[in-house]
């Protein structure tokens, strides 16, 4: 089959083009793969409900009856090992689980006054 000599600078066009709306839309048009969207959500909800545990582990500090020992030794601890120590104080460990959150624990460190215990 032959065909006309004008449609190949036609294709040439199309497939320059699509080449160029794909690497635009990829680049600074915010498209992204599905992959990339699953990781994004997987990483906004893990966000969201460690705020939302924030309370509870606050909570759960200001009901401790050894508040201000903890406070201390938090208080103590280098900044990389504070975590650690919220973690080893309890206060990370959600009802219902066995094991402290890491994540958690050191979300909860900001809001705790660690300068006015």
């Amino acid at each position: 089959m032959t065909n006309p000599e004008w449609l190949k600078p036609g294709m040439y066009g199309a497939l320059l083009g699509a080449v160029f709306v794909g690497v635009v839309g990829f680049s600074w048009g915010g498209w992204m793969t599905g992959g990339s969207a699953n990781k994004l959500a997987s990483e906004m909800a893990r966000d969201q409900v460690i705020a939302a545990l924030v309370p509870i582990c606050h909570d759960m500090s200001r009901t401790d009856n050894q508040r201000l020992a903890k406070l201390a030794t938090i208080q103590a601890a280098t900044s990389y090992k504070r975590r650690d120590a919220v973690m080893d104080a309890g206060w990370a460990t959600m009802p219902g689980s066995d094991s402290p959150n890491r994540d958690l624990a050191k979300a909860c460190i900001e809001g705790l006054n660690l300068d006015a215990s």
